[in-house]
């Protein structure tokens, strides 16, 4: 009975949701897959004129140069917006009266989350399409998560806080991509390079370990506003960021396992 409850309370408030806001939410999500279409665009025009070995990658590797354009461009907007809402502004502040945290919302973070959505629907059609090279199985798993979980707490306005603070582990992509740049350009060998690996070990930890466990602390401290939600949306607050955590701390120990090859090449 309880069960029926809570099911039919979540596709009540999943129905009005869509039909009050449908214009912000779908808008928005088709407004990030054009905004990645139009960066994949001018990056491939902007590398073809100014960056001469370009012109000298493989049909495979012009594809993932402009992807990852696209991921930077979203991490670098979506890193922001990250912690402009979750942080700066007063939306989930604890000393605002306005409702529980765990079911705050507003327009601009509705819509933010919509772009996002965008992003990662272009990037998983890329990953499949161009599959593998465009990244392997983690990457559908990651993509996959993301997209159940933004897309709920899109939809529902439940837990936004929380996927704002995991969206904030995106702060790590530019590094990411930074060295995958370098690396093509034939700069494995530079400064540039090393600063980079010391830049993307300390920004992994603070983005995708430590602020991961302030996520959890968090989750302890308004376990009673968790508990409120649908138990969809409890399931995804649970499970998503555990899954995630994991994920990080595999990929973690990689970067540093990459960083002491670098640093052993160069004594």
């Amino acid at each position: 009975m309880e069960i029926n409850t809570y099911q039919t309370r979540a596709e009540l408030l999943l129905r009005s949701y869509i039909l009050s806001d449908s214009f912000i939410v779908y808008s928005s999500v088709i407004g990030g897959v054009f905004a990645c279409k139009l960066v994949y665009d001018v990056s491939q025009i902007f590398s073809s004129i100014y960056f001469k070995r370009y012109a000298g990658l493989s049909k495979s590797q012009q594809v993932e140069w402009n992807n990852r354009s696209i991921s930077t461009v979203h991490a670098i907007f979506i890193t922001a917006m990250s912690l402009c809402l979750a942080f700066w502004s007063d939306l989930f502040s604890d000393d605002q009266l306005a409702g529980l945290v765990i079911m705050r919302r507003s327009t601009l973070s509705t819509s933010v989350l919509g772009v996002s959505v965008g992003y990662f629907l272009t990037d998983l059609a890329m990953i499949l399409w161009f599959y593998p090279s465009l990244g392997g199985m983690e990457y559908l798993v990651h993509h996959l998560l993301s997209l159940v979980a933004l897309s709920y707490s899109m939809l529902t306005g439940e837990a936004q806080f929380y996927v704002y603070m995991v969206l904030l582990s995106e702060a790590t992509t530019p590094g990411i991509n930074l060295r995958w740049y370098l690396d093509v350009a034939g700069l494995k060998k530079s400064k540039a390079y090393l600063i980079n690996g010391f830049m993307m070990v300390f920004v992994w930890l603070v983005a995708r370990i430590l602020l991961f466990i302030y996520v959890f602390y968090h989750f302890y401290v308004h376990y009673d506003q968790v508990m409120k939600v649908s138990s969809f949306g409890i399931f995804l607050v649970c499970v998503v960021p555990l899954v995630l955590a994991v994920m990080n701390l595999i990929w973690f120990w990689k970067i540093v396992k990459g960083l002491k090859k670098t640093l052993a090449k160069r004594n």
